[in-house]
């Protein structure tokens, strides 16, 4: 009689899944604190709807790209935290579908005739460097298109950088934060899965790569889940960094500066009993008229 297998850990279920996401989803359910750790899973796309892309929008999309939605038409992963007995939305890691791969549009935000577009914002004072390569631009220059809407906090972009007809080794992937700045991620789309795995989809990660950073609240939880990474500088700080200190002794600072004058008072009790002992008596008896004073009209 043959011995029935029994079924695989619930984290083995479906290895392709496993697959997709580097093992991550392992790290984040023995992470303290962590729980709903959620994938949407999506079925591959046909490779109809790759061409039909590539044809729609007159550019070659390149291999890794195709690899990627060849295996999953899109990407989104999500976990939560459970503070006192809340559970809040954290992490999320997401890729655009296939028919959601849409380009960043030049027309007008508004209806008005001479309403400014995207292309008017176009500031070239600030090209390519030894460092730095060249930024994307808004016009015909560079054809982008959005992986990621970063939950509002900017966009990820696949970028073409020599216009069309767009050709596959000409692709980096950028990011556009609020204030339309760009801001380099990485060279292939590969490169930036593995950044977005291993940052764990903290919010505002993206922000680790400007050179203003995350935000103070951002830190707070980069602190407690570190990301898995090698690039920042911010995260190879030490972890005392990332806690707010409060020092009494500097917040009122300027206040003791305020008291210590205030320490000299003594002095001035020597000279008024100088002037006590040489005349106890006259004051006495001005005490006494204004105490009899403030009686009179108490009396009346």
């Amino acid at each position: 009689m043959e011995e029935k297998a029994s079924p695989p850990p619930q984290g083995c279920s479906k290895p392709h899944l496993e697959k997709l996401t580097l093992g991550i989803t392992r790290i984040l359910e023995s992470s303290p604190g962590v729980t709903e750790v959620t994938i949407i899973e999506k079925p591959p796309a046909e490779r109809h709807m790759i061409s039909s892309w590539e044809q729609k929008n007159n550019c070659v999309m390149p291999e890794d790209v195709k690899n990627f939605y060849l295996m999953t038409n899109g990407f989104h992963m999500t976990w939560s935290v459970k503070l006192d007995e809340h559970i809040i939305p954290l992490g999320s890691m997401a890729i655009n579908s296939i028919s959601k791969l849409t380009q960043l549009t030049q027309s007008s935000m508004y209806s008005l005739p001479n309403a400014p577009t995207l292309a008017d914002l176009e500031d070239d004072t600030h090209e390519a460097s030894d460092d730095q390569p060249e930024k994307p631009h808004f016009d015909s220059r560079s054809v982008i298109f959005e992986l990621d809407s970063c939950n509002g906090n900017g966009k990820v972009c696949l970028v073409y950088k020599s216009g069309k007809p767009a050709l596959a080794e000409d692709t980096e992937i950028w990011f556009l934060d609020r204030a339309l700045y760009w801001h380099f991620l990485t060279d292939t789309f590969t490169a930036y899965y593995r950044l977005l795995i291993t940052h764990l989809g903290l919010p505002q990660w993206q922000y680790a790569f400007t050179s203003y950073g995350i935000s103070p609240q951002a830190k707070q939880w980069f602190s407690m889940y570190k990301p898995i990474t090698y690039n920042t500088n911010l995260l190879t700080e030490e972890t005392d960094s990332f806690v707010n200190k409060l020092d009494p002794s500097k917040v009122f600072k300027s206040k003791n500066k305020i008291i210590i004058p205030k320490k000299k008072g003594p002095v001035q009790p020597v000279g008024t009993q100088k002037g006590s002992s040489g005349s106890s008596g006259p004051s006495t008896s001005s005490n006494s008229k204004s105490s009899s004073g403030s009686g009179n009209p108490v009396r009346k």
